[in-house]
């Protein structure tokens, strides 16, 4: 019983590895497309496992600590990033009844446990003792502070357009008339500022002044190496599946996908999504949609 209680929230942790892992391979590859290059080829067949390769190449790198910087503050600066963002993913419904945690209060708390890693990334500027480090730790800090006030107002009105804060319920909501009940028709100008304070969340260019790299080296990852300095990257890829996955929950139906009156369960010939084929529909529509997103923000970076 006690080794059951962790199998979902294990699985879900290996979803999401396996999601970084894709989004990484993807960056690759679409930045390689747009810059008529070729991309990763050679580490497995398409170049899948460049991404691997390359977390254990920084996994055997030698882990330096800055002579006069604050070890504990440094080292526990990039667990607190990931931690705080891997905690985010309690509330998303990936499907229908598959959610680890269908809280009242879903919404509210991603935006609570998102304001965390900030902290995280300021600690690390603090505790390297740079004076470049810390003005990325500050920026960080300030931009995501920043861009949080428009992204909770989009949030909380989806949730007074839904009447309710879970992201179960959200998603519920907009199921009644198809696509054409989808949040974006309802709120488009709220979808817009939403897009726009995610990636500034996920500190995405154009918003990527906290790590300036003309101006600040590398902002507050600067004096980290090793596993850290990768904790950091999957910090910015988990937080930036999250956004994307918000995106679909709140505005673009999550797990349904069907026509005004004709659902696909039905035409499956399903009464409800539940089972494992009406599962894997739903997974398999939430993260597509969630992929379209994370397409529109990596092209707008290259």
């Amino acid at each position: 019983g006690l080794i059951w209680l962790f199998v979902p929230a294990l699985t879900l942790i290996l979803g999401i590895t396996i999601g970084v892992l894709v989004i990484v391979w993807l960056e690759r590859e679409i930045s390689a497309a747009i810059q008529q290059r070729i991309g990763p080829e050679y580490a497995g067949p398409l170049g899948i496992l460049q991404a691997l390769a390359d977390g254990t190449k920084l996994l055997f790198k030698e882990d330096l600590l800055p002579s006069r910087g604050d070890i504990p503050l440094f080292s526990i600066g990039p667990s607190i990033a990931v931690i705080s963002i891997l905690l985010s993913y309690l509330v998303i419904p990936f499907g229908y009844r598959l959610v680890l945690a269908d809280l009242s209060i879903g919404v509210s708390l991603w935006i609570s446990i998102s304001s965390i890693a900030p902290i995280g990334l300021l600690i690390s500027g603090y505790g390297s003792n740079n004076k470049y480090s810390f003005s990325g730790g500050l920026r960080a800090a300030a931009q995501s502070i920043s861009y949080e006030i428009p992204l909770t107002l989009c949030v909380l009105s989806i949730s007074l357009l839904s009447n309710s804060s879970s992201t179960v319920d959200i998603v519920e909501a907009q199921s009644q008339y198809g696509f054409l009940g989808w949040n974006m028709w309802r709120q488009p100008i709220g979808f817009i500022v939403f897009l726009i304070s995610s990636l500034a969340e996920c500190e995405r260019l154009p918003f990527d002044l906290p790590e300036a790299e003309e101006e600040l080296v590398a902002g507050y990852q600067t004096e980290y190496s090793g596993i850290k300095y990768g904790l950091f990257y999957v910090a910015s890829y988990l937080n930036l599946l999250v956004s994307s996955l918000f995106v679909t929950v709140l505005y673009l139906g999550g797990w349904n996908f069907s026509m005004p009156y004709i659902s696909i369960p039905e035409l499956f010939g399903i009464n409800k999504m539940a089972g494992i084929f009406g599962m894997t529909i739903g997974i398999f529509i939430t993260l597509a949609k969630a992929y379209l997103f994370l397409f529109i923000s990596i092209t707008t970076r290259w």
